[in-house]
């Protein structure tokens, strides 16, 4: 049986309902494995995206996927890994990007 293109189960319509934020997360966030427990949670989560330290001491990331595992992850970065001490999540919504595929540690 052929699934029609507005069936939630095709590939075009998971990308639909997929949202995307940036964020950059203040704190002892350098130094401490942020970067590496990110891309692990995310990837856990089946997130897209990338993440990166910026020159001012904070983490900056992009996660993008289904509303409830972006949501979950936004609460992840409250935590972080073991070492860190997060003080700020700012977060901004940002339009998907079809082309985002996998989630990078950038440099």
């Amino acid at each position: 049986m052929e699934r029609s293109r507005n069936s939630p189960a095709s590939p075009s319509a998971a990308r639909d309902d997929r949202v995307a934020v940036e964020v950059r997360i203040a704190g002892r966030v350098q130094g401490v494995w942020f970067r590496g427990w990110t891309r692990e949670e995310a990837v856990r989560l089946g997130l897209d995206g990338w993440v990166r330290n910026l020159a001012d001491g904070r983490v900056a990331a992009r996660f993008e996927g289904p509303r409830l595992a972006v949501d979950k992850m936004l609460g992840l970065c409250w935590e972080g890994p073991r070492m860190a001490r997060v003080v700020d999540v700012d977060v901004r919504s940002v339009a998907p990007d079809p082309s985002t595929v996998g989630f990078e540690v950038r440099r």
